[in-house]
C-alpha cells in the first residue's frame, strides 16, 4: 500500500527511525492535515480520525471542505514544448486538454504496467 484513503482523500505513508513512527498528510489540499501512529494500524486509524476532524471543524464554521484533486490544474511548460504538444493535437483534431488528459492515462498506465512486472 502506498496511500491511505478514506471518504474521498488521500493520504501518504512516511516512516521516521529517528522517532520510530509512522506519520503522514492528506494529499491534494492547500490545508495541512497531519497523521501518526506506531504500527500501521494506529497510523490508518490517526488517518481516519484526522479526516472525521476535519470535515467536523469545516462543518462547525460553516467552510466547504477542500476538495483533493478536483480535475483541475495549472500547468508550466516550455513554450517549445506546449507548441508541439498543441500541435500535435490539433494533427489528431483534438484539444489540447485531452491531448495532455491521454498523455496523462498513457504514462499511467505504462507505470502501472511497470509496477505488476
Amino acid at each position: 500500500m502506498r496511500h491511505l484513503e478514506y471518504k474521498g482523500y488521500t493520504g501518504s505513508i512516511e516512516y521516521s527511525r529517528e522517532d520510530n513512527l509512522f506519520y503522514g498528510k492528506v494529499l491534494g489540499i492547500k490545508g495541512l492535515v497531519s497523521y501518526e501512529g506506531k504500527t500501521g494500524k494506529e497510523l490508518e486509524e490517526d488517518f481516519k480520525e484526522a479526516i472525521d476532524t476535519y470535515l467536523e471543524y469545516c462543518k462547525e464554521r460553516g467552510v466547504e471542505p477542500e476538495k483533493p484533486f478536483k480535475g483541475s490544474f495549472n500547468v508550466r511548460i516550455s513554450a517549445k514544448l506546449h507548441r508541439k504538444a498543441a500541435l500535435l493535437a490539433m494533427e489528431e483534431k483534438m484539444s489540447l486538454n485531452n491531448f495532455v488528459a491521454e498523455s496523462i492515462r498513457e504514462r499511467i498506465s505504462k507505470e502501472t504496467t511497470n509496477q505488476q512486472e
